[in-house]
């Protein structure tokens, strides 16, 4: 049996996001590569903040990403898509950056990478800081 491969658009997961719990949404489903059986559709390339970590293999389209800041008493969830961007749980827009998607939630100018954690309590920063170490032979 042949491998199906689905990527959506990170304007319909933010639309999907977005939708209500009573809401109904279509969804249609297409070959990639036009009209043409067999093409596959051109790869996405990661872009932005997170590209490089992508690339390298230190994160993943569809990581889930959660950070909760106690005291402040917020919380937020995000998902990685396939171009490196965020989309975060109760917003409409997709965020090119941690940082972004952390205002988004928190209301102020914060800095994502220190505040964004991995399901294994690892920060992107972290996972920055490895790709630079590996780069630099540490």
């Amino acid at each position: 049996m042949p491998t199906l491969s689905i990527h959506f658009d990170p304007a319909v997961l933010a639309h999907l996001i977005k939708a209500g719990g009573d809401d109904t949404v279509h969804v249609t489903l297409s070959l990639g590569g036009g009209d043409r059986i067999g093409t596959p559709a051109a790869p996405v390339v990661p872009h932005g903040p997170l590209a490089d970590l992508m690339k390298a293999g230190l994160l993943a389209e569809g990581t889930v990403l959660a950070f909760h800041q106690r005291r402040a008493g917020r919380q937020g969830r995000a998902v990685v898509t396939s171009d490196g961007q965020l989309i975060v749980d109760g917003q409409a827009a997709v965020f090119p950056s941690p940082s972004k998607a952390a205002e988004a939630i928190t209301g102020n100018v914060i800095n994502g990478w220190t505040l964004w954690q991995l399901p294994d309590g690892r920060t992107l920063d972290d996972l920055r800081r490895d790709l630079d170490q590996g780069r630099h032979g540490g």
